[in-house]
């Protein structure tokens, strides 16, 4: 029997930064993880993907690269480097977490675990008796009837990481973050991309303008799309979809989310990350963990979201889902192409959408380079009560894409 004032079971990044956390104050600390520190943020989600984007985006540059003067001969791309790069990034970053979480003194115990009762766990059949247990379990692909995973044909998310050659071309199953960054990576490498999304917009949980604006960019990228359309029938490897038409795609990547992984006995433990079926996204879970380990509360409805690729695109708060809920809030738009650094960079496609109510925002969505950096300003803004009034006063650098920000409050 071992003993210790904290007992987390998952190392994702809701359960690695409570660890840090309960030991950067002292307390003894145990964290079991069966798989790989880091979760699968690190290792199969969030890291690797951004890899790969900025492969694809970095790509697709130099192939456009003449326009500014420089000259390649015979660019391509070595799928199997990209892979080495990816995996390099990954396998870089983990042990330096490992390396951190051992130097703060907590233990790491690699094997899956469970629990006995509000106080103890079980693991590889040593109990530890723990003050206090955290579950941050996580999740998993989504399966959906009908597009059962076979890891060959019908691919996760976790499988598409995996890929030994880039398939000719493949059939999206949902247009959230991972489809749509999939999407991107995938349409940069040369792969013919088909999209089908049950709803009537792409990406259906941002604004209705950065629907519009995705589609275009996906038509531009010559990334076909299916909206309002399920898949009907897989039949071998014909597809066969709601509006009869049928496709042969290489492979199918379903993206349609992820579900909860919670053991079934928790005791009363306190649950956090994906686990707690709340928002299911990495900062979200360092959240809940800094809120649970350090008492420092956050605002759940100004949680950013964040789509990466070129542009980025980026939304928090209140969205507006037509013109005609555009006319609920003061709105103010501002096009990418109006900066100056838009177009030293060649990146001038998006906009800086900001809507508020009675001198406050409400909300906001950006496509943009940098738009992931520039939503936090917005962050900042509505967390603190900041009203558009006080942001004018501000000093915005030139040239920046943040002084986008800028011009678009001084529309309000």
């Amino acid at each position: 029997m071992e003993n210790f004032d904290i007992g987390i079971i998952g190392g994702g990044p809701a359960g690695f930064t409570s660890a840090m956390y309960y030991a950067k104050q002292g307390k003894t600390v145990v964290l079991f993880e069966g798989a790989e520190v880091g979760g699968t943020c690190l290792n199969r989600g969030c890291i690797p993907t951004k890899a790969f984007l900025h492969i694809a985006d970095l790509y697709s540059e130099l192939q456009g690269a003449d326009k500014i003067g420089i000259n390649f001969e015979n660019l391509s791309l070595d799928f199997e480097k990209a892979k080495e790069y990816k995996t390099s990034v990954v396998s870089k970053l983990r042990k330096g977490l490992e390396l951190s979480l051992k130097n703060l003194g907590v233990n790491v115990v690699n094997s899956y675990a469970e629990m006995l009762s509000e106080n103890k766990i079980k693991s590889n059949d040593t109990e530890y008796t723990c003050g206090k247990i955290i579950i941050a379990t996580g999740s998993k692909p989504r399966e959906i009837k009908g597009l059962e995973y076979d890891h060959k044909f019908i691919l996760s998310s976790d499988d598409i990481l995996e890929l030994d050659k880039l398939p000719k071309d493949i059939l999206i199953v949902g247009s959230g973050a991972i489809g749509i960054e999939w999407a991107r990576i995938l349409s940069s490498f040369g792969v013919e991309v088909s999209v089908v999304e049950l709803a009537e917009n792409l990406c259906p949980l941002a604004d209705w303008e950065v629907s519009k604006r995705i589609e275009r960019q996906f038509k531009m990228k010559k990334i076909k799309t299916y909206l309002s359309t399920s898949v009907e029938k897989v039949d071998g490897k014909k597809v066969i979809l709601s509006n009869g038409e049928e496709l042969n795609p290489e492979c199918v990547l379903v993206a349609v989310g992820r579900g909860i992984v919670k053991p079934e006995k928790t005791y009363n433990a306190d649950i956090i990350g994906d686990a707690s079926a709340e928002i299911m996204l990495a900062h979200y879970a360092v959240s809940q963990a800094k809120e649970l380990a350090l008492d420092i509360p956050f605002n759940k409805k100004t949680v950013p979201s964040v789509i990466y690729g070129n542009p980025e695109i980026a939304w928090i708060g209140e969205v507006s889902k037509s013109k005609e809920d555009d006319e609920k809030y003061d709105k103010s738009m501002l096009l990418i192409s109006a900066l100056g650094k838009a177009h030293c960079d060649n990146s001038t496609d998006g906009f800086i959408k900001i809507l508020a109510k009675d001198g406050k925002i409400k909300g906001a969505s950006i496509i943009s380079k940098e738009a992931s950096a520039l939503i936090q300003q917005i962050a900042i803004a509505i967390d603190n009560n900041i009203s558009v009034n006080e942001l004018k006063k501000s000093c915005f650098a030139h040239p920046t894409y943040s002084e986008g920000i800028m011009e678009t409050i001084m529309s309000l």
